[in-house]
């Protein structure tokens, strides 16, 4: 890679991520008085992002024909992970909030491999499409169908293993980001309409099960999920128990009003609002102006991912990631915050770069490193054919 290439770095998509950055340390700064754990937050995540930064940087090293190979072995060793979890004591692998997702390493703290795993499922989609189109370039239904199953195959096992560990959450990014690759795909709009009618009617089939037997639903999701939806659904209700946390955090974004209570000065307690409810501490401190803010920093670098994906769109490999990257955060914004608004069920996953958390903070540089990589490119395939 020639040093010509870095005069096309996209430097907006790295002004908009140290934006956030600083955004997610002044935040966490405030919330962290009302953490329950004895620790400084901002300084953790401060931590986290240095190395995030290193981490990113390293990627530049490898160009995609390297990325491409090795991408088997990340998706194998995230696999190995999740399965460890599963088996590790809980010693080791101790449940939190319901869910067994987390590795303690002494003095590291903890690791959640879901968090990698959701890159490295990106990687691996992106790679099994490339594969599936240089040796099969002509489309056929036979073709778009084997496609459709190693996409699942390689979609579902990380998603089960994920369920069984009681994480619908990312379970459920993982399942977005599949489908958005599979829409992309190129695959046979006839196949795409009877997924999307399949799709529609389990969703369906849930509600209706949800309306009329519940309890059926013990054995799918298990009382900790249904609980989330009954506290979303009227969390005034179950004010003192299940909806406690999501009633605080509409008081909190509520009265944050217009221009906010002004920084540090933030008085509604809300639990893990360092976390995955940061979100409630930008609206309460900086108000509606504050917390747009944010939501239009998470649009422009959703925007200006998608734009280096459209512009390397005859690279499948790097299309893919990008189009997986774009999948990851704009589920993990809309419905971080659309929970903690109360306009979607709580799902427990991060507002990834703004909430606390190191595993959260690294495989979202690792994904934004790979974007970033990519762009290095854009410009060649416009003007030049000199590599």
């Amino acid at each position: 890679m020639s040093t010509q290439k870095y005069r096309y770095f996209d430097a907006s998509l790295v002004f908009f991520l140290f934006l956030l950055m600083i955004s997610s340390c002044v935040s966490i700064f405030s919330a962290q008085k009302y953490a329950q754990y004895d620790e400084n937050f901002m300084v953790k995540q401060i931590i986290w992002f240095i190395l995030g930064i290193l981490v990113a940087s390293v990627i530049f090293l490898f160009d995609f024909e390297q990325i491409s190979k090795i991408t088997p072995f990340f998706y194998g060793l995230g696999i190995a992970l999740l399965i460890g979890i599963l088996v590790a004591p809980e010693s080791i692998a101790p449940y939190r909030n319901g869910a067994k997702s987390w590795f303690i390493v002494p003095g590291l703290g903890s690791i959640q491999p879901s968090e990698y795993m959701k890159i490295f499922l990106i990687m691996m989609l992106a790679n099994i499409t490339k594969n599936h189109y240089e040796k099969t370039p002509m489309h056929s239904i036979k073709q778009d169908l084997l496609l459709l199953a190693k996409i699942a195959a390689v979609s579902l096992t990380p998603i089960i293993l994920v369920l069984l560990q009681n994480d619908f959450g990312s379970s459920l990014v993982m399942l977005v980001i599949s489908i958005a690759i599979t829409f992309l795909s190129g695959v046979n709009w006839r196949i795409m309409a009877i997924l999307i009618v399949l799709m529609l009617t389990a969703v369906g089939t849930l509600i209706f099960i949800f309306i009329y037997n519940s309890d059926l639903l013990l054995t799918i999701f298990g009382t900790y999920q249904l609980n989330r939806i009954y506290s979303w659904l009227d969390p005034f209700q179950h004010a003192e128990g299940i909806g406690y946390q999501l009633k605080q955090s509409l008081l909190a974004i509520g009265s944050g009003m217009v221009d906010g209570k002004g920084f540090h000065n933030s008085d509604v307690y809300t639990p893990e609002a360092h976390s995955d409810f940061i979100f409630t501490i930008v609206a309460e401190e900086f108000g509606f102006i504050g917390a747009s803010f944010v939501v239009i920093l998470y649009f422009l670098m959703i925007y200006r991912m998608l734009g280096v994906g459209m512009y390397v769109r005859n690279n499948l490999f790097e299309f893919y990631i990008c189009i997986g990257m774009v999948a990851l955060f704009t589920f993990h914004s809309v419905q971080n915050i659309g929970m903690v608004s109360g306009l979607l069920p709580i799902t427990g996953i991060p507002l990834l770069l703004m909430s606390y958390g190191g595993s959260s903070v690294l495989a979202s540089m690792i994904g934004i490193g790979l974007v970033l990589n990519i762009s290095l490119k854009k410009r060649d395939y416009l003007f030049s054919k000199d590599d």
